[in-house]
């Protein structure tokens, strides 16, 4: 027997899903840029094609990362994706092997035991029999995990499942029955030849003792066909699409293409390449400290993919980046999210709160009848001072003045020439705009506080705020190094510019968001600490790290959500009762410090505390600081 009608369902899906994924992969090429078009080509015929290769086997099949993260989940995804593969493979080859011709159409693998009945009734037959049994048990296995954790998610470890639409509720059913339809139509055809092996062969001999196996085979046949054509028509149309769409963005992120500013191929592609494994989930501190579970990445990208209002969704996130370092895929949600905020801003609503915030911390701006800003509050450039070091405090800085005070100690212990850029205010770096999706006010601030570095020919910027430490490294175009001053005092203490003395206090260590994982600025912080305290580990150490809760980056939390965040945060980081919480930025430091009891201290000031001034004659400090303002943007 070479046919039977059953298979019809099984090879219009295939076909339909193998020609669409052709068509879609043509027009996500055609709607690259020219230069990621030309990236994409040298990478799938370079090193970054062998690379892909890698990764694929890797996490779109063994789903590495899953592991790592939740055992449980992670067996249940590679189950259900390596298993899947591993029986296609081996499928194949028992066709190409034990059928009556080789080169046999696709149906003739996926149905093998129908065509084939009397097949592993003994010798060789038999061990490969098993072998296909054994693949089908890992499957199930896996399957049996994947529904329990639809209905209980602490089952494998999570705490809650992600939300399906109705056609993803179908998608999954057909899913949920390819391999238990194969199993029972294997089985019971098994059961009328005597065939089979330890699962179909056993299963089958039971069933057949007490049912008419013969005859109740063909309909399971029919449902597998019918469960397999359904799922692979469904499948461009539902979450499902991820499992094509995450090949072809491996093979562009090896090869060298980021998300950019605006929507495109490539973050069309990321987003349907989310799985909703619900990592993301669990990891946001906005779900598990505040209790916020409806704007994770995952209903972000799904809202994305079916065309909906993201406003709500994208505007409410921290923008700690956690989630980014745990997405088993590697999309770049942030820059995801970014890309929604940017269209979300476009409206007056936004951009008066922003607006606001520069009136508070800088004065105030009036657009020009053209549509342009002036800043006519900004200090003149004209006649900066000349230095070797140049010291920015940044916005939040000088909301915090315990901070600058620290570094004006430690700068001028240091005995380099130095100068304190926004001293007496100034703009911002920008940052708070483009997260509004403002870049076009946010480059004029750029090139305003460009300008004044330009001036005053120092070599290197030092900034004690993470946020314009990343700022200026990465959208600032300067021919100057910048350091955020953990790592400017790590060189002082390695060049052996400043002596100190060791404090014997017991400190825990918070790695803020946008130092660490922003810009994986990790060891020079610890070994600072080191130098002067004793470090104790808290659990969260590098990019495992907590947010604070105060990010600029949400607009829309409540006051009272961002507390709890922040006491839950500060609750983890000093479950050990160190004498100081320690961080490097001074907006954790000021959300911190209403959030414990225990002491909250910038690292700048336990080693300004540490320092031992030089009693050499020097001249009168030129860096006296204004009194801040203190004003609660909150």
């Amino acid at each position: 027997m070479q046919f039977d009608p059953f298979v019809i369902p099984f090879n219009i899906g295939l076909y339909f899903i193998l020609i669409y994924a052709v068509v879609r992969s043509i027009i996500w090429f055609r709607d690259l840029s020219r230069p990621d078009k030309l990236r994409l080509q040298r990478g799938f015929f370079g090193k970054a094609f062998g690379q892909s290769l890698k990764e694929i086997f890797l996490e779109s099949l063994i789903h590495r990362k899953i592991l790592r993260t939740n055992p449980r989940l992670g067996y249940m995804h590679m189950s259900l994706a390596f298993g899947w593969f591993l029986l296609i493979l081996f499928g194949t080859i028992e066709a190409d092997i034990f059928g009556e011709k080789h080169l046999n159409p696709p149906y003739k693998a996926i149905f093998f035991k129908f065509f084939n009945p009397g097949h592993g009734i003994g010798g060789f037959e038999a061990g490969y029999a098993f072998l296909m049994d054994l693949i089908l048990l890992f499957i199930l296995s896996g399957l049996f995990l994947a529904v329990i954790k639809r209905f209980t998610p602490k089952v494998v470890g999570m705490k809650k499942s992600t939300k399906l639409k109705s056609l993803d509720r179908v998608a999954l059913t057909s899913l949920w029955l390819i391999f238990p339809s194969r199993l029972i139509a294997e089985s019971l055809t098994s059961g009328e030849y005597g065939s089979g092996s330890f699962l179909t062969g056993t299963l089958g001999s039971w069933l057949a003792s007490f049912l008419p196996a013969g005859e109740l085979a063909y309909p399971f046949w029919w449902l597998y066909s019918l469960s397999l054509g359904t799922f692979f028509i469904l499948l461009p149309v539902t979450r499902y699409l991820h499992i094509p769409a995450e090949l072809f963005l491996i093979f562009m992120r090896n090869s060298g293409i980021r998300t950019g500013d605006k929507a495109g191929s490539y973050s069309e592609i990321q987003a349907h390449s989310c799985s909703s494994c619900g990592i993301c989930i669990d990891q946001c501190q906005m779900n598990f400290s505040a209790g916020i579970n409806n704007m994770q990445p995952a209903y972000l990208i799904t809202a994305i993919r079916n065309n909906e209002d993201t406003s709500e969704i994208a505007l409410n996130c921290l923008m700690c980046g956690r989630c980014d370092q745990k997405c088993p895929v590697g999309i770049e949600i942030s820059a995801v999210r970014m890309i929604q905020r940017r269209e979300v801003y476009t409206g007056p609503e936004f951009r008066n709160v922003w607006k606001g915030y520069f009136r508070l911390r800088n004065g105030d701006h009036t657009p020009k009848p053209n549509g342009h800003h002036v800043y006519d509050y900004l200090p003149e450039t004209a006649g900066s001072e000349k230095t070797d070091i140049l010291y920015f405090a940044g916005c939040m800085t000088h909301l915090t003045p315990a901070i600058s005070r620290s570094m004006v100690k430690i700068l001028d212990a240091s005995g380099l020439k130095w100068s304190f850029l926004d001293k007496d205010g100034g703009a911002c770096c920008g940052r708070p705009l483009m997260l509004a999706g403002n870049d076009k006010e946010a480059r004029e601030l750029i090139n305003h506080t460009s300008e004044m570095i330009w001036k005053s020919g120092a070599h290197t910027l030092v900034t004690s705020c993470p946020i314009c430490y990343k700022v200026f490294r990465e959208s600032y175009y300067l021919d100057i190094e910048v350091l955020h001053h953990t790592q400017f005092i790590k060189n002082l203490i390695d060049e052996d510019l400043v002596r100190m003395n060791f404090l014997h206090k017991r400190v825990a260590y918070h790695t803020p968001c946008e130092l660490g994982r922003g810009t994986l600025v990790y060891s020079e912080p610890k070994d600072v600490i080191r130098h002067v305290a004793i470090l104790e580990e808290t659990g969260y150490e590098d990019e495992n790290s907590l947010c604070c809760g105060g990010s600029l980056g949400n607009i829309k939390i409540s006051s009272r959500d961002r507390q709890k965040i922040a006491v839950d945060a500060a609750a983890r980081l000093t479950s050990r009762n160190p004498e100081i919480l320690i961080t490097s930025c001074p907006l954790c430091k000021k959300t911190f410090s209403a959030a414990t009891s225990t002491k909250v201290a910038d690292i700048s000031e336990i080693v300004a505390e540490a320092v031992i001034i030089p009693k050499t004659e020097k001249p009168p400090l030129k860096h006296s600081l204004p009194v801040a303002e203190a004003v609660n943007i909150f």
